[in-house]
């Protein structure tokens, strides 16, 4: 693949991203205005068992299929049917399930059975869009997803918030989710064009299980863990300390989502292509983490930094208590781009075994620790998954020494200059919000403040990741001039 290739796929997916997750943003600050922390406390419960369902049908297969050198239309429509028929089981486990689900939360949480068993129709949905998005990155077309994902975030958005003005509660949350996942998985299969075999064959789908299980495997540990924390929050608090904690990492999980995450599932592809070349896969990881956290770090720690003013302007204090974790979900996230890197290197040369051992070991950790502070409040258990993350960097880092010749040491190194400068920028920041003037405008010169000093820092050190965006956007301005002039 060419560099200007790259670019062009991944300027598609941050468009994808960043268009998505704006209005995503602008309809939850709506909503949470509307609606109650309780409505949100239980699509968060229902949330845990359909996205614990989701993994089975998401993960696993969909990388095998990118990361198979020679997969064709054979191995897709096997995937697909075997992910339908299989996402038709889970869906009725889970109908019938139900009931004792809210019998399990107890008096106050009847409304769960019908939720549940509306809500986890997206499932069989979700098994479809896999295959869709799997073909999608392997033919590095992401200009389908930004179409595809912007028409479903719109229309649900005016779904949702019709109905949480008509007064509708929970439903409104409930018909957004699945307006979205639906009219996604049916725009982008109407854009791709391109109608499955009606064949299907075990042989091929057997070859895909030995390194799909194990990205399934991986996946489900790190879905379940999470879940699970989910799960005994809900149980043992109340569905409003699980609708703060939910909102709390819903804001950092923006930035994840728009940054990091698109460069991973453009990088995924691209990494399998040089599977076989271990100095470019070194070099393309290190760009990765070299890139993703220039960006992400003034953001994530930006955001701690103007948390407060930022919950009461956008949610309203009704929200504030969700402040302590939106802080400290910030401190969760930050070294997200080395997690990812590091994993996306060990997926790409087709160690999913490794991957697999790596979050066995990773999740007792977890679980042990999960165990012995859930009982003391929430926020021990976020101050323990900050914690852990430091650890978990070393830990995920720690194979690419062999395989890549790229350990931790280098990877501190070059994280190095985003760190310090953004830590300089929050002491600006915060000194700002001294000031003695309206919430509004505060903020407002918070955030401008902020800006203003990393990129006066960014050219000071003649940042190498700054002067590559400032060159990529002069380029892109003198094609946009000179596609003007020939119109």
């Amino acid at each position: 693949m060419s560099k200007n290739s790259l670019l062009s796929n991944l300027s598609w997916k941050f468009a994808e991203r960043i268009s998505a997750q704006a209005v995503t943003m602008i309809v939850s600050v709506i909503l949470a205005r509307l609606l109650q922390p309780s409505d949100y406390g239980i699509i968060s419960i229902v949330m845990i068992f359909i996205t614990l369902a989701n993994v089975f049908v998401s993960d696993g297969f969909g990388s095998a299929l990118i990361q198979k050198k020679n997969a064709d239309a054979l191995d897709f429509s096997s995937v697909l049917y075997f992910n339908i028929g299989l996402s038709i089981v889970l869906y009725l486990a889970l109908f019938f399930a139900a009931p004792y689900i809210t019998r399990f939360y107890g008096a106050g949480y009847e409304i769960l059975t019908p939720v549940l068993r509306v809500l986890g129709l997206r499932i069989i949905l979700c098994a479809i869009n896999t295959v869709q998005n799997a073909y999608v990155s392997r033919k590095m077309i992401f200009r389908k997803f930004f179409y595809a994902t912007l028409v479903g975030t719109v229309l649900s958005a005016a779904v949702g918030i019709t109905l949480a003005f008509s007064g509708f509660g929970v439903w409104a949350l409930v018909a957004q989710y699945m307006t979205n996942t639906m009219v996604n998985t049916v725009f982008l299969g109407l854009s791709l064009k391109k109608k499955p075999l009606f064949s299907f064959s075990f042989s091929r789908l057997k070859g895909l299980v030995s390194y799909g299980w194990k990205i399934l495997a991986t996946n489900l540990l790190i879905t379940g863990q999470e879940e699970l924390k989910a799960l005994i929050i809900g149980k043992l608090y109340s569905s409003a300390d699980l609708a703060c904690y939910d909102k709390g990492r819903q804001f950092p999980m923006l930035v994840i989502t728009n940054v990091n995450a698109s460069i991973g599932a453009v990088l995924f592809p691209k990494m399998s292509n040089e599977q076989n070349d271990i100095e470019r896969l070194k070099r393309t990881a290190k760009n990765s983490v070299r890139f993703s956290s220039y960006i992400m770090f003034p953001l994530m720690i930006g955001l701690a930094a103007v948390a407060e003013n930022f919950i009461s302007v956008v949610l309203t204090d009704k929200w504030l208590a969700c402040v302590p974790f939106l802080k400290m979900f910030c401190v969760v996230y930050l070294l997200q781009p080395l997690h990812s890197a590091n994993m996306q290197a060990i997926k790409a040369v087709g160690r999913s075994d490794l991957l697999f051992k790596l979050e066995t070991v990773k999740k007792v950790i977890e679980l042990i620790v999960l165990l012995s502070v859930v009982w003391i409040s929430v926020e021990a258990i976020v101050i323990s998954m900050a914690l852990q993350s430091v650890l978990f960097s070393f830990i995920n880092a720690y194979p690419n020494k062999k395989l890549l010749n790229y350990g931790i040491k280098e990877q501190i190194i070059d994280v190095a200059g985003p760190i310090w400068m953004s830590l300089l920028m929050m002491l600006a920041v915060s000194f700002v919000g001294k000031l003695q003037i309206p919430l509004i405008p505060l903020l407002c010169v918070q955030v401008l403040c902020g800006a203003v000093v990393y990129l006066i820092l960014s050219i000071i050190t003649k940042n190498s990741e700054f002067n590559y965006i400032i060159n990529l956007l002069k380029s892109n301005l003198k094609i946009t001039k000179r596609s003007g002039k020939d119109v």
